[in-house]
């Protein structure tokens, strides 16, 4: 076991952001928040994220003591700190005294100080003065034992577009392409609109005005934004591996919001080999008015998969609100009874923490209205206080019984970040309708309303131990991963696969002959065109004597080989194959040519679900809106049953489990009232 593993810890992370720092001429309130934070049953304080300016007022002047008085009281009640480095809001003093450290905009506008996560990641001064910083809290704190973890920067993003990082962007692309403007030329497709370059110092960062017409350079400079990141970060956390060796270190992930999509901004693939632990910021937007419950609760799963199967180990909830938030279009109130499901729901997919932001709400600035543990009225008594000290509760009762969680998953979800920016710079198809993290959404779906467990997988990991792989709209593929998939199939993996997948080349350059030989041979189709559809467009396809009904896409193809299981019932490509199945060696690949309603995965997924004797969690019919997560942990399986409906739910449990709560057995009708969970138990063997 990793050393560095965060979640070694035998009890699960409760508490959040605290920002001290803003209540310093309040010692008042600072000797309140210790009382509080025992009463909330909460137990770790994530510290520092944003208190450069109070670390070092001046250049060169340090002052700790006012942060040694904060981790005594933490620790008076046994809690534990995560210790953030505060590079995310850099003090004022130093962008006036060093604007190197400001972000140049795509415009080449040089930022002002104000917000936060403006800074330049090329700055030599910045990476100088976080390292100094970062060796100061070391030796500080190091030792502490009530430190828990190394919490670095906060929500990285962005980018510069200053003279350090054209250079830099130039090296790197020297490196990339072996120092050949030739290969360069050719990865860029130059001669289109006479971009071809002939010195390295013409290369400059995409600009928008006019927008960036070189997709390869487009990708390459996204590339770049990752790699000078993650070099960034790198550099921050130096001191800290050479001083505490065996602290874990992690940096919160986020999402795309708000669609609430995997984060496009930087490669996470990539960032996540360089954490301990994988840690995120999950704000999804609960009782809206687009969707349901349910759905916000799967694609709020989904997330969880994703950044749980990064590292194939527990993760952490960084940053949660109990109550609201203040970003949104509309900052709705979360309803009694949702923080503790939405919550559940945390656990249930494998984080070991629920943490806030924040533990105290701002008096004044942008987040003064954004949720907290604390609200302005300093009370204990209010809802949002008690729904927290109700969950700390329970994450003290069910602690034991889910640290060490592993799990196995017999399906997975393909997602590529490089793909989606590629397919976001194709001017084609529909320019507002490609959707592809909602998209993969949507497959994930059927699969969490049936319970099946599903791993959200990079084409770099390996995909050999799943029964079934799920490709969507996979944009970008290089004629490997083609391979790697055709291998899958051979071998005896199941492969579904749909429309606007695989059309170009890493290099987003498009495949010479069309698609690629070892898809046509595993699909056994050939596609011709893809339709673009008008919203006042209108398709269908029967599929097991159901009409299913198309939008946004229909890609037209002729079957080599495949066996047609639905057909296309209108325009000039009616009667031709919508739907292939193909037996290749000892496995099968469907390909889904149309974009099709949910109703339609629903129906396609659970035929295959059938087909392949894949097995949930728990033995249990219900309805929609009702879903059921394992923990495996210690040879026993904790079970989260969540109602994600606002009706009361009636589902039948089809085998013998323990009710947590009450202690006894129970089988049959279980009932849940809107937004109940119930947690039981089970043998794994069982």
């Amino acid at each position: 076991m990793d050393k560095r593993r965060v979640t070694d810890e035998k009890r699960l992370l409760h508490g959040g952001d605290y920002n001290p720092d803003q209540w310093l001429t309040y010692p008042d309130i600072l000797e309140e928040d210790v009382k509080l934070m025992k009463l909330a049953h909460t137990n770790t304080f994530s510290v520092g994220i944003f208190a450069w300016a109070a670390l070092e007022p001046e250049e060169g002047r340090y002052a700790f003591d006012w942060l040694d008085k904060v981790i005594e009281g933490i620790d008076s009640i046994g809690g534990r700190f995560i210790l953030a480095t505060p590079s995310g809001a850099r003090p004022a003093w130093m962008s006036k005294a060093h604007p190197e450290v400001l972000r140049t905009d795509a415009y080449r506008r040089k930022h002002l100080h104000g917000a936060r996560h403006n800074h330049c990641f090329s700055s030599p001064y910045y990476r100088e003065k976080t390292q100094e910083m970062n060796r100061k809290l070391a030796e500080r704190y190091g030792n502490h034992p009530a430190l828990l973890m190394w919490h670095i920067s906060n929500e990285y993003g962005g980018e510069c577009h200053c003279d350090l990082c054209q250079e830099n962007f130039r090296t790197f692309l020297k490196n990339k392409y072996d120092n050949d403007l030739d290969k360069l030329n050719h990865s860029w497709w130059g001669p289109f609109w006479s971009h071809t370059i002939t010195d390295w110092e013409q290369i400059e960062s995409p600009s928008p005005i006019g927008e960036s017409a070189v997709h390869g350079m487009n990708l390459d400079w996204r590339r770049f934004v990752s790699h000078q990141t993650i070099d960034f970060y790198k550099s921050e956390i130096e001191p800290l591996r050479e001083l505490t060796p065996s602290i874990p270190i992690t940096t919160n992930f986020m999402s795309d919001n708000p669609e609430f999509v995997p984060f496009t901004g930087l490669d996470y693939s990539e960032f996540a080999k360089e954490v301990d632990v994988i840690s995120w910021d999950a704000y999804p937007a609960w009782h809206n008015d687009w969707e349901d419950t349910a759905t916000t609760a799967s694609r709020t799963a989904f997330l969880n998969d994703h950044f749980y199967t990064m590292k194939n180990q527990p993760f952490l909830l960084m940053e949660s609100t109990p109550s609201a938030v203040n970003w949104h279009d509309v900052n709705k109130a979360k309803r009694p009874g949702m923080h503790y499901l939405s919550s559940m729901q945390m656990l249930a997919h494998g984080s070991d923490s629920i943490l806030y932001f924040q533990w105290r709400k701002s008096r004044g600035s942008s987040e003064k209205f954004h949720g907290a543990v604390v609200d302005h009225d300093r009370s204990s008594e209010n809802r949002v206080f008690k729904e927290v000290a109700q969950l700390g509760q329970a994450m003290e009762e069910v602690s034991e019984k889910v640290t060490g969680y592993r799990r196995v998953a017999d399906v997975a979800i393909l997602y590529d970040v490089e793909s989606d920016w590629a397919l976001k710079d194709a001017q084609g198809f529909g320019l507002k309708t490609k959707h592809y993290g909602e998209t993969l959404q949507k497959h994930y779906q059927s699969f969490w309303d049936k319970n099946i467990a599903v791993d959200i997988v990079t084409k770099e990991q390996d995909i050999s131990a799943y029964k079934l792989l799920i490709v969507p709209m996979l944009y970008m593929m290089s004629e490997e991963t083609a391979i790697t998939l055709q291998t899958f199939v051979k071998n005896g993996g199941t492969l579904v696969s749909t429309y606007l997948t695989g059309l170009v080349d890493e290099s987003d350059l498009t495949h010479m002959g069309g698609w690629l030989k070892p898809l046509r041979e595993t699909f056994g189709i050939e596609p011709l065109e893809t339709d673009t559809f008008y919203p006042s467009d209108k398709n269908t396809m029967v599929y097991k004597g159901f009409e299913y009904e198309i939008k946004d896409y229909a890609t037209i193809m002729e079957a080599k080989g495949a066996n047609v299981l639905g057909q296309y019932e209108s325009d000039f490509y009616e009667g031709t194959p919508a739907l292939t199945e193909h037996a290749y060696y000892e496995g099968k690949a469907y390909y889904i040519g149309a974009r099709l309603e949910q109703r339609f995965h629903d129906a396609f997924y659970e035929e295959l679900i059938k087909k392949m004797d894949l097995k949930p969690a728990l033995a249990a019919s219900h309805k929609r809106g009702v879903s059921i997560q394992s923990r495996e942990a210690n040879g026993m399986q904790t079970i989260f049953i969540m109602n994600f409906t606002e009706k009361t739910q009636t589902l039948t449990l089809h085998e013998r489990v323990l009710d947590s709560q009450s202690g006894e057995y129970i089988e049959g009708d279980l009932k849940l009232k809107p937004y109940d969970v119930r947690i039981v138990e089970k043998s794994k063997e069982a």
